[in-house]
């Protein structure tokens, strides 16, 4: 009569090392999610929130023809920042302040400490923004397009605002605050002008240092009924 074989058992060492897998492949895939919502999702509903939110500035300029830029309420945003060079139709909605929590809405902020921002339609002051490169819109994910000699355009309600890209600092601490002061001595100049700096994080995925463009007011172009482009953006 044949013997059944005898079923192997596995030892305490084997048996551990098993249960330490799983536990490794649980969290590598608890890991593979979390990156997907932080790089994917969020950009998602950011999006989602950006675009709701540009309707409704634009539809409030709609309703108020006669109320100059100056004069609106701005807690919805104030215009749209559009840069041919992170995309042909890239334009971001610009809202007041720099926290988490209003650019994880997917938009663009302007300063309002340490330093508040000037805004565009000041006689002199440097028009100061922020945005995420990665998650959240990441509304700066292409900042590393940017070169000197670009244009970048503000569009208010009624003006758009050309600047031109004079200087560029690829890496800065994230704590050197000077970058934002109205006058911007450290991208060379002396006197009160008219300038736009954009800031964001850098290396992508990291917050380790700050990617700064710095720009200079060239000219304006009033906003027609047809919200004509100006040609840097055509």
């Amino acid at each position: 009569m044949a013997r059944e074989p005898r079923q192997r058992t596995r030892g305490p060492i084997a048996a551990t090392i098993s249960v330490i897998g799983e536990i490794l492949i649980t969290a590598g895939l608890i890991l593979a999610l979390f990156v997907v919502y932080s790089l994917w999702w969020t950009n998602v509903v950011a999006d989602r929130q950006e675009k709701q939110a540009s309707d409704k500035v634009r539809q409030e300029w709609a309703q108020t023809p006669s109320i100059p830029a100056r004069g609106l309420d701005t807690k919805d945003g104030i215009g749209f920042l559009h840069v041919p060079a992170m995309g042909k139709h890239y334009e971001v909605l610009v809202k007041k302040g720099t926290s988490t929590k209003v650019l994880n809405e997917g938009v663009a902020g302007y300063y309002t400490e340490p330093t508040p921002s000037a805004l565009p339609w000041d006689s002199k002051g440097n028009f100061t923004v922020a945005a995420h490169r990665d998650g959240h819109g990441a509304k700066f994910h292409k900042i590393n397009k940017i070169k000197t000699g670009d244009p970048i355009v503000f569009e208010s309600k009624d003006t758009w605002y050309i600047y031109r890209v004079y200087k560029i600092l690829d890496q800065t601490s994230k704590y050197n605050v000077a970058v934002t002061d109205q006058i911007p001595k450290e991208s060379g100049k002396t006197r009160p002008g008219r300038y736009i700096t954009l800031t964001t994080c850098t290396p992508v995925y990291t917050s380790r240092y700050r990617y700064v463009v710095w720009g200079e007011l060239v000219r304006t172009q009033k906003v027609d009924p047809q919200r004509t482009l100006p040609p840097e953006l055509r």
